[in-house]
């Protein structure tokens, strides 16, 4: 864990209430980032990552219960803050970048008007004003001749430029915290590239804590200083991302790793994680989650108690038998 962090997320436990039954999100997921950090959450799908980001930003649905846990922001507790400090700590202090670019935006309203909202929410400033800090906005986040895109609506620009819009609108406020959730969805290789430089050149240049969230791992391991891995609502490991890649010590991790393509290698040394993630609605969920699926388990993994432990400077892992 980070010794000043910026981002501190501890515990959070979480479930959502359905009408078949109880699904345990989240339990005691904890991680840091600290100011000009880059951590990467990766997982199966269904595995927590978006929840927490959500958690974070205070997104969840009414469905949503949070049991325990504590997350701080500059030493902040935002779970404690109110509806409307929440509203006006969004975007100022904290910002998030979504999935869909082309959905997250306003069809109706032009994307330099979008912008502008976001500004004048968070910033005393004449229309004037407003509008010559979208221009710098998107000229930060490289969007070619913003005087006149500033003027066109979502459906007009290419899904790479929707989503230098959503940046855009995410920095316009100067925040401490940029949550990235999935921000190269349906991009298209080379404009993939073109958003992670940009989300890691600004983070850099800003001192941001960024929280990347992908299933990507090759992503993951070019653009990020410490992965978070998670399986079904665990937090598993968690280590610099070289370390994490050169030797994975929870065998979920290892799983993982495997199953990523690999030009030197044949197709025929793809190894499956084999089972499924476990059904969340089970009252009787085993300490590890993974140990359905684990070719490691052991009886000790069935005992009360799981946490991530210290295996390495630097390096947590939850498992009793790590590899």
């Amino acid at each position: 864990m980070s010794a000043n962090p910026l981002l501190s997320v501890r515990d959070l436990t979480l479930d959502f209430r359905s009408r078949h039954g109880t699904v345990h999100v989240l339990e005691n997921v904890s991680f840091d980032i600290a100011p000009g950090e880059i951590v990467g959450i990766v997982g199966e799908s269904g595995s927590g990552k978006s929840v927490t980001a959500f958690a974070i930003m205070g997104f969840l649905d009414k469905a949503a219960r949070v049991l325990s846990g504590d997350i701080r922001v500059q030493g902040r507790d935002v779970m404690a803050m109110s509806t409307r400090e929440r509203d006006l700590w969004r975007g100022k202090e904290a910002s998030i970048i979504f999935q869909t670019p082309r959905t997250a935006l306003n069809p109706i309203r032009t994307v330099g008007q979008q912008i502008g909202d976001v500004i004048a929410r968070h910033t005393p400033a004449s229309p004037t004003e407003v509008q010559e800090k979208v221009l710098q906005a998107m000229r930060q986040v490289r969007i070619p001749d913003p005087e006149r895109r500033m003027g066109a609506y979502p459906f007009e620009l290419s899904g790479g430029l929707c989503q230098r819009i959503g940046i855009a609108a995410a920095l316009a406020c100067h925040p401490h915290l940029l949550i990235a959730d999935e921000p190269t969805t349906g991009l298209d290789v080379t404009t993939q590239a073109e958003i992670m430089e940009l989300i890691r050149d600004t983070a850099r240049a800003k001192d941001l804590a960024t929280l990347l969230i992908t299933h990507d791992l090759a992503l993951a391991s070019e653009y990020c200083d410490r992965i978070v891995v998670m399986h079904a609502g665990h937090v598993v490991e968690t280590a610099p991302v070289a370390e994490l890649f050169a030797r994975p010590r929870h065998p979920y991790t290892a799983g993982l790793l495997g199953s990523v393509p690999s030009l030197v290698d044949s197709i025929q040394d793809l190894r499956a994680i084999p089972g499924s993630l476990p059904d969340l609605r089970r009252a009787d969920l085993p300490p590890c989650r993974f140990a359905d699926r684990c070719p490691r388990h052991h009886a000790d993994c069935d005992i009360p108690g799981l946490r991530l432990e210290g295996i390495a400077p630097n390096h947590l892992v939850a498992c009793r038998v790590p590899l």
